[in-house]
């Protein structure tokens, strides 16, 4: 629901020293280019890079009059620059941080801020190892520094394309202490890489290319994890492509990590990002030049949030974003755009005075905003309506806005449909009816209830039952949120539970997959048991698994979007997160519930339609890619890709595990699945028997089970072909051919004779079709007498 903004002013900035030198600093032509409040609020940093005059400087100012030294530093150009304001906190002392200030050649200078001295400088490092080396981004994370890093190579005429890559991405521990400040041995991430901005966020480090960076690398971000030394590669147009751990120094070389995935990189568009920023639940925030606002989350997958208004940004038009706990701030142009990060809702838009406006860190506060100005700081606050408790504006949109998608997706006009469209229009009534039962069941409990139409009357009889569906659903999030510690589990599994059947009886678009899949990866157990009931999966008095779920919900497992549609986002269709959570919770049931999908799969669709899931890609196909998709394999998981092949009854799934028994010489289950399958048809019964026939030849594994696999023999083979595939398959001897051979693995006469007496007895097919002819008492007839 929208909240109700308050703006008021909380400073003039004459509770800082020196506040009128801070109100001509941002008075000044251009703007500041950074803007930073210490963590514990009383000190604001400005660090401004024009050019003289007046010199390039930062300065810190000190508010409510705490006293002690300034901070001012400033640098002549050509001098090497301030590339980085960071501020460290102390792992020793609660509270207690030092401002690092990195300079472009490595030199950082570390202070610390002490009331009734003022600043003071703990010490001086070198982060580069090296005199050319220059840094263009730093970030912190933890106790740790990371930069990007130049060395410019020693020839230079060098090729462009090397000097492309001449950047490396570097990394050194940097700890604060009562005996100063220690600093680690440096550890190169990336080496031999383009030219990239570091952000960080509390567990990962994204790298995002720079506008001058080669064309071809330009394309996809990196993202680094320092607690498991792997880097991820990632677009916004492709989602996640690829990862890999570092193990070595050798490893970590730019070319050889994209070695297998330039295929797929070179086919991707090159990014279009205007501004880049962490937000604080650790996901990198991107404005595309459109005004597109998306999130990249730490696995490499992208969700859309926000289009802001006013068409393509110029570089020169600034994009300001933070976060406040769940709320997303945008300062374009003289706007503030204030956005719920999970729904992508706007809660508020509010148009400026002031052109010039800095959005600052409110530390441990989420319910309001600070803004800078030139004319001192303001809070933007969060006023909750006076009826919090009525929820229907905020599900009147949601309506409103779900029917602009539905209408949307069906519309031949490339005119876009808007929810003001939606509401002045009046061609479409379904929302408007919908809203009106809404808002009449939701005051009923509230208040009297109000006059609804006869026409809406008659729908809400109909609907009844939803919307006390509706209303359970609601009750039990509230349960949730309020319930203690020991009743939250409980409460989540009866909500996953509602959720996942309410989305298994709608339409199962992108949207509602993209859901199910965020579902499943935040409450996997809550969602399995959720499965097993709405599918009614249970083992019947014999052992085998029975489901009594209708066809409408089986068609949505197993015909909804399929991964050619959904891409490689990161979301799997719902066949596919099923078989995971068999795996992952009762992977025993799992061929038996392919073996059950099948048959479903026969019932509701034509055999070989491509509608159907077998039209596509065979459903132990899919199975069998979850299965592989595990990163550790067991001897279970070997035994599991044999059930999944052989419950598939497919022909070339069968030869498949037959072949995978005979590599791992069980010879036992090598006989007992050729008896099981040779009866399903006669041309597999031949692969079968000719497969085994071949290894007989071979060696002397199958002779115990010879008994058993003579009668597999079938009717059209001859004892010519039976010779040809023995003669083919006898292992070749290096020594001349003896009539009496030592060898015990060696073929004999003997072994084989059973079995061509067994062809040779046997009828000929052509003399059964003239048999009759030929058990007639004479034979030939005799010849008719002549006429004369």
């Amino acid at each position: 629901m929208k909240r109700a903004g308050i703006l008021r002013q909380v400073s003039d900035f004459s509770d800082f020293s020196r506040g009128h030198w801070l109100q001509e600093l941002l008075c000044q032509g251009e703007e500041p280019s950074h803007i930073q409040p210490s963590p514990d609020g009383q000190h604001l940093l400005v660090l401004k890079k024009s050019r003289p005059p007046p010199l390039p400087r930062v300065v810190a100012f000190q508010r409510h009059g705490i006293g002690g030294a300034d901070l001012e530093r400033n640098w002549q150009p050509p001098q090497p620059a301030l590339v980085g304001l960071l501020f460290l906190q102390s792992p020793v002392t609660l509270g207690s941080w030092a401002l690092a200030l990195v300079w472009e050649h490595g030199r950082t200078e570390v202070w610390h801020f002490v009331v009734a001295m003022g600043w003071q400088l703990l010490q001086t490092l070198e982060l580069c190892q090296g005199a050319r080396a220059r840094i263009v981004s730093v970030c912190s994370q933890g106790a740790s520094l990371v930069w990007c890093e130049e060395r410019p190579p020693l020839d230079a005429h060098s090729d462009m394309s090397k000097c492309a890559f001449r950047y490396c991405i570097c990394t050194r521990a940097l700890e604060m202490g009562e005996q100063g400040v220690w600093l680690g041995a440096v550890k190169i991430v990336l080496h031999n890489s383009p030219e990239y901005q570091v952000l960080a966020s509390p567990q990962h480090i994204f790298l995002v290319p720079t506008t001058g960076s080669f064309a071809t690398t330009s394309k996809f971000l990196l993202i680094w994890h320092p607690e498991k030394a792997k880097l991820t590669i990632t677009a916004p147009s492709a989602g996640f492509i690829h990862s890999k751990v570092l193990h070595s120094s050798n490893e970590s070389d730019f070319r050889k990590l994209l070695l297998g995935s330039v295929g797929l990189l070179s086919g991707l568009a090159p990014l279009d990002i205007h501004t880049s920023a962490v937000s604080n639940s650790g996901g990198l925030l991107l404005v595309s030049t459109q005004g597109t606002v998306n999130m990249v989350e730490p696995d490499g997958t992208q969700r859309h949030i926000f289009d802001l208004e006013g068409g393509p940004l110029d570089q020169g038009s600034p994009v300001q974003l933070k976060t406040f706990g769940s709320i997303l701030a945008c300062v374009l142009a003289g706007v503030l755009y204030l956005i719920d990060q999970s729904s992508g809702r706007l809660i508020e838009k509010k148009i400026l005075s002031m052109k010039e406006v800095h959005v600052l860190e409110s530390p441990g506060e989420e319910d309001s905003i600070q803004l800078l100005t030139q004319t001192g700081i303001y809070s933007f606050s969060f006023s909750k309506p006076k009826d919090s408790s009525r929820s229907e504006p905020c599900l009147v949109e949601m309506v409103f806005e779900e029917a602009c998608r539905y209408y949307q997706r069906r519309s031949l006009s490339s005119s876009k449909l808007t929810v003001e469209k939606l509401k002045k229009g009046g061609a479409f009534q379904a929302p408007v009816a919908l809203t009106a039962i809404l808002q009449h069941s939701l005051h009923q409990k509230q208040k009297p209830a109000r006059g609804l139409q006869d026409t809406y009357a008659k729908l809400l009889s109909t609907m009844s039952l939803e919307l006390q569906s509706y209303m359970s659903l609601e009750l039990l999030k509230t349960c949730v949120v309020c319930a203690p510690e020991s009743e939250v589990e409980t409460y989540c599994e009866e909500l996953v539970e509602q959720e996942v059947s309410r989305v298994l009886h709608s339409d199962m678009d992108k949207d509602n997959l993209a859901y199910l899949n965020s579902v499943f990866a935040s409450f996997p157990k809550a969602a399995w048991k959720a499965t097993r009931s709405c599918l009614q999966l249970q083992q019947n008095r014999d052992g085998l698994l029975v489901a009594r779920a209708t066809p409408e919900v089986w068609k949505k497992v197993l015909g909804g979007p399929q991964q050619e549609d959904v891409g490689q986002n990161g979301v799997v269709p719902l066949f596919e997160l099923i078989c995971a959570s068999f795996l992952k919770f009762k992977p025993k049931w799992l061929p038996s519930f392919v073996e059950l999908t099948q048959q479903y799969v026969s019932v509701s669709w034509a055999y070989s339609s491509k509608e159907g899931p077998e039209g596509r890609v065979p459903l132990y196909k899919r199975a069998l890619g979850v299965l592989a998709r595990k990163n550790k394999r067991s001897e279970a998981d070997k035994e599991m890709e044999l059930e999944l092949l052989l419950c598939s009854k497919r022909p070339k799934a069968v030869l498949q595990a037959l072949h995978l028994l005979i590599c791992l010489k069980q010879w036992q289950r090598v006989v007992e699945v050729a008896e099981k399958f040779c009866k399903l048809s006669p041309l597999l019964n031949k692969e079968i028997f000719t497969t085994l026939l071949a290894e007989f030849a071979q060696h002397r594994e199958l002779d115990p089970y010879l008994d058993t696999l003579w009668p597999l023999c079938p009717a059209d083979l001859t004892a010519s072909d039976i010779l040809t595939v023995v003669l083919q398959h006898l292992p070749c001897s290096q020594e001349d051919p003896v009539p009496f051979s030592s060898e015990r693995n060696q073929l004999t006469v003997g072994l084989l004779k059973p079995l061509l007496q067994r062809v040779v007895q046997r009828p000929c097919v052509q003399d059964e079709m003239y048999s009759d002819a030929l058990q007639s008492p004479t034979f030939p007839p005799p010849t008719p007498p002549r006429e004369h």
